[in-house]
């Protein structure tokens, strides 16, 4: 078989046609949801992820503001801007670009920022309502896998779920949204042994390690849903993922390209978590 396709791009413009109806509605009460990204430093990566990030906001009726500041800013600096965006009632998401420069605590902007305004659902207080099951800001790369999954009607309770990486961005998040799904998920990473004898067994496998080739077609069950996450480049520099596209995509049901599978749908729930902030504070308002 060749397994079909989890298309992130097309998935990506439904929702995000949705997100602007939403916006809309917000707009027509007065309230235009405002997203703020600040960017420390030069990282080519970082500025090009940001830039899209801007971009997919205006693009579904967002406000955006973009605060680019040398990489010598200070973290007390850093912390101040974070202060000033928590009080600034016009912002409903804030979101710190990482990495950040060395000599900056990312955890404590991370803490800093107002877990009403989390879209990246990077604080400790959206992680611990994940670990519990109550309202809060997903992470945005988990939250988007599971569209994905959501998005070919396939039904997770009872099946064995694979995550490969166990980063507080992906690994763990995605690993905790799969068991609230009634999964039984198993999570590797680099110190499992013998990493195929477990994702042969597994119906769906996240692949979330920055690492080529992880998982390869000698690796996959027949028919299982297979996630990629990864973001690397081949030998002709060229975009590829964690997984052996070509050679899984003969054994596996269901599978997500790289690019334009995971990707997109970042970004997009970057925005629909914003918008769901800009909800909250307009319902409280």
């Amino acid at each position: 078989m060749t397994a079909q396709l989890i298309d992130g791009n097309a998935l990506s413009k439904t929702l995000r046609a949705q997100g602007a109806e939403r916006a809309l509605a917000l707009r027509e009460r007065g309230v235009t949801p405002g997203l703020a990204v600040i960017l420390v430093g030069d990282d080519p990566a970082s500025q090009v992820y940001v830039r899209n990030k801007v971009r997919a906001c205006h693009e579904a009726g967002l406000h955006s503001v973009l605060e680019h500041y040398p990489a010598s800013l200070s973290e007390a600096e850093l912390l101040a801007r974070v202060a000033a965006l928590n009080a600034d009632a016009s912002i409903h998401g804030i979101l710190v670009q990482l990495p950040l420069p060395a000599h900056i605590d990312a955890q404590r902007v991370i803490e800093a920022i107002s877990p009403a305004k989390d879209v990246d659902g990077f604080h400790v207080a959206s992680a611990g309502a994940l670990l519990t099951g109550l309202p809060g800001f997903l992470p945005c790369t988990p939250y988007g896998c599971m569209k994905m999954i959501e998005s070919i009607s396939y039904e997770l309770r009872g099946k064995h779920a694979v995550v490969i990486g166990r980063s507080n961005i992906v690994g763990k998040p995605m690993a905790l949204l799969l068991l609230h799904k009634s999964a039984t998920v198993t999570i590797c990473h680099s110190a499992t042994a013998n990493l195929g004898a477990l994702t042969r067994q597994a119906d769906v496998i996240v692949a979330a390690v920055g690492k080529r080739n992880v998982l390869t077609a000698d690796m996959v069950k027949p028919g299982s849903v297979v996630i990629d996450v990864g973001m690397n480049r081949n030998d002709e520099g060229k975009l590829c993922g964690d997984v052996d596209f070509l050679g899984v995509r003969e054994v596996a049901g269901w599978i997500t390209p790289v690019p334009g599978g995971v990707g997109p749908m970042t970004i997009t729930m970057l925005l629909v978590n914003t918008l769901e902030a800009a909800e909250r504070a307009a319902g409280a308002g």
